[in-house]
């Protein structure tokens, strides 16, 4: 898997899911240290959990609610949970992703 990650980080054990991800398991939380190669798309979805993010390589293209946001290296963003997304990366990207569970 590519990411610019310290050795520590790509010790821990992959996601299983639609991007590559080395999982941080938390209380309440799951920490995702996901990598994205130029071009990769993420189809239209929603899940249960209260995401948190912020990018730390490339650049995100976020839509909610009909509008697209450009999420630069630094920034961070937030997908609130059951609420329909997609993403979109031009470049190759690294990202931290903190998932909370949604406890509503």
């Amino acid at each position: 898997m590519s990411g610019n990650y310290p050795s520590r980080i790509k010790s821990l054990p992959l996601y299983d899911g639609r991007f590559d991800a080395y999982k941080l398991e938390a209380k309440e939380s799951e920490v995702l240290f996901a990598s994205y190669p130029a071009g990769t798309s993420i189809p239209s979805h929603t899940h249960g959990t209260d995401n948190h993010g912020v990018i730390t390589r490339g650049e995100l293209l976020l839509t909610m609610n009909g509008t697209t946001t450009h999420v630069a290296t630094g920034d961070w963003y937030h997908v609130p949970a059951h609420v329909e997304h997609s993403a979109h990366f031009d470049v190759d990207t690294d990202e931290i992703e903190f998932w909370f569970k949604d406890n509503t």
